[in-house]
């Protein structure tokens, strides 16, 4: 039996994105708005971080020139970027963050009141800011205390499983009430759905594709669901890696590197110790200088792969994946164990160092006097960097594709939105920090849109016929488990798929690996009933979220296939297999042949989806350009009081 409720307005996801967008709907005067989620304090926003989380805005202090176009073009210019989304983002910039201010979150400003900033990677000027490793943490928090002082409904525990659409428009969604799973001597699970007139995802990024991610366990993402009712997909092919920790989940960027801290490898049982970087570069001082960039330029870039810092990611990623074996960070002992020749290092990292007087110690000593909070993070997570290691691998943070939409973060389906990693705004590239603006903005502009049709024009949602079909689809969706006869568990099935993800489509890219993964993706959906094993109760939150991450999945698989089939090559984060390229460095095994993108799709957009037909196809389109907006004021006033009716 399904229950129902009608709301106007539904948000599903409880981040920095969905939270905001539910605040923005309330403050515009959307009172029949609710949040669902599976969990308040569950996601990435809640969850993540590095030693400076960055947010990236239009500068706001000094005498640095800079304009939203300039921030606009650097967007854009990261490649295979819509030009109007980056015009929205930079013009809403500094209004969503100074939002976040009056919120209360604490980002830092001088005596006077200048927000100054420093610069990212990607970065041309000195746009980023930061309160400290918890930014993105601090924002949900700000956001939630006031999203409490609204009375909006928070509909916790609650697990989207279906998007129900009709006519080219949304009419609501089929939720799991995951409570129910728990209650002793429950028979049946309790599921909801709810009649909207809009929906805003708002649920991040696929985390559950691969097993080597940054994400928290409590992301898992929910681009299936999306797919499945007819979004199409936007540069799903574009993701960023990098080096993490695995216990916690952490990114080890920033002052993690600029301290230099040790690089070990060893067996499976933690025997067998070597400073592996050694191998690759004999020179001490270019090794460690090439670690400190690491810090500035984190994620994994095949830019900054031949003589640059990204080598060091693949060789820990050679370690790892294609050696097997275990790799550490030792910041209670210098590289090589010996003095560090501070002088002998680039006039970048020298400079640096000194101007932090830091040119002492061990590791973590300059760890503790440059930024203590970064050591306090792992001793609350049960690591003591004075006295142990910390395990890494090169791991999955962040997808820059995602839905398509267009300037309104609106997907083809007329009242559908998507905001937050869920929204493909960013390219190939991106500068540090913005994925958090891009999230509000985001979350703005949908609500604004909401806004302004209540406003301009009430359309009667309708329809009973309708409603009627999408009713039985619902019922159907909701009983599909009780048909499951196979005989993996869901979690375990899962957990290998993921594992495969990893190794054809992580950070190396194995063309034939990523053209099986396909086909048994394929294979699954098409007797998923067949091969997973009918739930308990408690475990049917797993089996949707595993159906969901298979139709995530084949869409992602089918996107890189079609890219390669294309000609791609390695660009971003992405290091495409190819037998006639070139080697990274010499010492590297024939595996890492690649070769470079050269940028001849910078310009276009892929997007995937399914056709007519149930199956899935790419096309390519231009990249929207930038838009120059009329900027006469009386025109543009004028304009204004229309669209809001004034």
């Amino acid at each position: 039996m399904i229950s129902e409720l009608t709301i106007k307005n539904i948000v599903i996801g409880s981040g920095a994105a969905g939270l905001s967008a539910a605040l923005r709907l309330w403050e515009f005067g959307e009172k029949d708005t609710a949040v669902i989620t599976e969990g308040m304090n569950s996601g990435t926003s809640r969850n993540t971080g590095s030693d400076k989380q960055t947010y990236y805005k239009l500068s706001l202090s000094g005498g640095d020139p800079d304009s939203i176009l300039d921030v606009a073009e650097d967007i854009y210019s990261g490649g295979a970027v819509d030009g109007d989304t980056a015009l929205v983002e930079a013009a809403y910039s500094a209004r969503c963050f100074f939002k976040l201010v009056e919120l209360g979150v604490p980002f830092p400003s001088n005596e006077f009141g200048e927000y100054t900033g420093y610069k990212t990677d990607h970065d041309k000027r000195r746009r980023a800011t930061s309160a400290g490793p918890y930014t993105s943490k601090l924002m949900t928090e700000a956001l939630e205390r006031a999203l409490r002082d609204t009375g909006i409904t928070v509909m916790d525990r609650m697990q989207a499983v279906k998007i129900l659409c009709g006519e080219g428009r949304v009419m609501g969604t089929l939720l799991i009430d995951l409570a129910s799973l728990d209650e002793n001597g429950a028979e049946e699970p309790a599921f909801t759905l709810i009649w909207a007139e809009n929906v805003i995802l708002a649920t991040g990024g696929p985390a559950g594709l691969y097993s080597d991610v940054v994400y928290p366990v409590s992301q898992q993402g929910s681009s299936g669901m999306a797919f499945e009712a007819g979004v199409r997909g936007k540069n799903l092919t574009e993701w960023q890696f990098g080096i993490a920790s695995t216990n916690p989940r952490w990114n080890v960027s920033g002052t993690y590197m600029q301290v230099l801290p040790r690089f070990v490898s060893t067996d499976s049982s933690g025997n067998d110790e070597k400073e592996f970087l050694f191998e690759y570069c004999k020179d001490t001082s270019e090794l460690l200088s090439l670690v400190f960039l690491k810090g500035y330029q984190w994620p994994f870039d095949v830019d900054k792969l031949k003589g640059g810092s990204s080598v060091i990611d693949l060789l820990v990623y050679l370690e790892t994946v294609i050696k097997g074996r275990r790799v550490f960070l030792d910041f209670m002992n210098n590289p090589g164990r010996s003095e560090i020749s501070f002088e002998k290092l680039s006039p970048e990292a020298y400079s640096y160092l000194k101007g932090a007087g830091a040119l002492f110690g061990t590791p973590v000593t300059r760890l503790k006097h440059m930024n203590p909070a970064a050591v306090a993070f792992f001793a609350d997570h049960g690591v003591d960097l004075e006295r142990q290691r910390l395990e890494i691998t090169v791991c999955a943070q962040h997808n820059n594709g995602g839905l398509s939409c267009n300037a309104d973060w609106e997907t083809d389906i007329k009242g559908l939105f998507a905001v937050g990693e869920l929204n493909g705004s960013h390219g190939i590239r991106r500068p540090g920090g913005s994925a958090l603006n891009a999230g509000q903005a985001g979350a703005l502009r949908a609500a604004e849109t909401i806004s302004l049709r209540t406003r301009q024009k009430k359309e009667d949602g309708s329809d009973v016929f309708l409603k009627e079909k999408l009713r039985a689809e619902a019922e159907a969706f909701s009983g599909m488990y009780k048909k499951a006869a196979g005989r993996w568990e869901a979690s375990e099935l899962a957990d290998e798929l993921r594992r495969e993800m990893s190794a054809a489509a992580g950070l190396l890219k194995d063309g034939p690996l990523i053209k099986q993964a396909l086909m048994k993706t394929e294979m699954i959906l098409e007797d998923f009933s067949g091969t997973v094993k009918k739930p308990a109760l408690k475990d049917l939150g797993d089996y949707y979220r595993l159906y969901d991450m298979l139709l995530a999945r084949r869409a992602y698989l089918f996107a890189m296939d079609d890219y390669i089939s294309r000609g791609g090559g390695s660009r971003g984060s992405g290091l495409y297999r190819d037998d006639t390229g070139e080697l990274p460095a010499e010492g590297f095994p024939e595996e890492f042949r690649f070769r470079n993108d050269q940028d001849c799709l910078k310009g276009k957009i892929q997007e995937t989806g399914t056709d007519s037909r149930g199956e899935l196809r790419s096309v390519w389109r231009e990249a929207r350009p930038i838009p120059i907006p009329d900027d006469v004021f009386e025109n543009q006033w004028r304009a204004y009081r229309k669209r809001h009716g004034l």
